[in-house]
């Protein structure tokens, strides 16, 4: 296989990260819903490497955007330090 058919092809567990991710942030669980942001981190690089070969910009842009929010909600979801 090579590196095109290779950056083509992830699309695909692009895909299955974003669905999963989906699913677990949905979740009541604190440690499920971390998961979550953290499947949607991985399916964002995914998109943007995906989105790099296919000179989708757009996606590109959308990604990192959907990155930073991730990472909000990954800081959001984290349990309160001063919970007293």
């Amino acid at each position: 296989m090579d590196i095109n058919a290779f950056i083509d092809s992830l699309q695909w567990p692009a895909m299955l990260a974003t669905l999963v991710a989906a699913y677990l942030v949905g979740s009541q669980s604190r440690r499920k819903r971390n998961w979550g942001f953290l499947c949607f981190i991985l399916s964002n690089a995914l998109w943007i490497a995906w989105g790099w070969h296919a000179q989708a910009y757009a996606l590109i842009i959308l990604q990192f955007g959907l990155f930073l929010m991730n990472l909000r909600g990954t800081r959001k979801n984290a349990p309160a330090a001063d919970a007293s």
